[in-house]
């Protein structure tokens, strides 16, 4: 899975010159947050007190975010059109690396063209674009965490504003327990998600050899017996996902308004201005997604778990 993309020659260029030019980008999308993050700052701290201020100050501060806002936009589009191109290589490098093996092999291999066709191309995009979400959420911590550090120093609740970096600590608390939970919650979904695989497999295989030969496939009464295996196990994984779904969207509810629970009693107070609560919650919001990241990607990374194990038995099935 990796090899033929990353230990191939004739791929290096793509493999390793793909890798830093989304590091790169990445790298400046996160410093454009952080610079949003600053902005947002003074902006609502003018809205608060918008009689001292003129419509020109205003107008300035929107020019301002459009000199931000709008590199952002260019960069992560450009990011993401280059994200799927360089999946795609790795896709082909691993399609023909795997094909050249998979014809040396004599005896029939169950569910070849699903796993050289679909799985491939299922890997490649999904484990391009959670790996760009977990080194952007490495990169946010680095940027965010020093900021929220120094926010901390607006808590005024009893107990938490006594200790130094609390907000720190808090989105570290929730978000491991979260996952904690998450992982107890979603046990079961990836072996729901191999065997549904499966199913799909032999139902897709039964239709593929009836469009060649409808006499000996593609028979009603088999046809229907593989659907009704199909769709009780689709009932069974839609029922997980179910109150897996209850516990992630409660979550994320809850966390929206954490940061101004956590900092309302220092508002009212005067500790701190209405720019200030809206920095905490965006730089508070940026280091719990970004502790939380396989949290918000829970479904996605049981897919791909699901699909690295049917993927290493057909490299065991091939003698790859």
């Amino acid at each position: 899975m990796f090899k033929s993309f990353f230990m191939d020659k004739k791929w290096a260029l793509w493999a390793y010159g793909g890798a830093i030019f989304l590091l790169l980008a990445l790298f400046v999308q996160v410093e454009l947050t952080v610079k949003i993050n600053q902005w947002y700052g003074a902006f609502y701290d003018l809205l608060q007190k918008a009689e001292e201020h003129t419509v020109d100050e205003f107008w300035a501060s929107m020019k301002h975010f459009s000199f931000i806002a709008f590199p952002y936009v260019l960069i992560a589009t450009l990011t993401s059109y280059f994200t799927r191109i360089y999946s795609f290589k790795w896709r082909e490098a691993m399609t023909f690396s795997y094909i050249s093996k998979w014809q040396t092999v004599e005896e029939e291999v169950e569910g070849s063209s699903q796993r050289i066709q679909e799985d491939i191309y299922r890997f490649a995009r999904i484990f391009e674009s959670l790996g760009l979400q977990v080194t952007r959420a490495i990169m946010t911590l680095f940027a965010f965490l020093p900021i929220l550090w120094g926010l901390s120093s607006g808590v005024d609740l009893p107990y938490l504003r006594d200790i130094p970096g609390s907000l720190v600590w808090v989105a570290l608390v929730v978000s491991l327990g979260g996952l904690v939970i998450s992982w107890f919650v979603g046990i079961k979904l990836p072996g729901l998600e191999y065997n549904n695989q499966k199913i799909e497999a032999a139902f897709r295989k039964e239709l593929v050899y009836a469009e060649d030969d409808k006499v000996n496939y593609g028979k009603t009464c088999t046809l229907v017996e593989l659907f009704v295996g199909l769709k009780f196990n689709y009932n069974r994984l839609f029922l997980h996902y179910g109150y897996f779904d209850i516990w992630v969207n409660f979550f994320e509810q809850l966390m929206i308004i954490t940061p101004y629970l956590i900092m309302a009693t220092g508002l009212f107070t005067g500790l701190i201005t209405l720019g200030v609560l809206v920095q905490v919650s965006n730089a508070f919001s940026k280091v719990r997604e970004s502790f939380s990241i396989f949290i918000a990607n829970w479904t996605t990374i049981t897919e791909l778990r699901s699909i690295h194990k049917r993927l290493r038995e057909f490299e065991h099935n091939i003698g790859y």
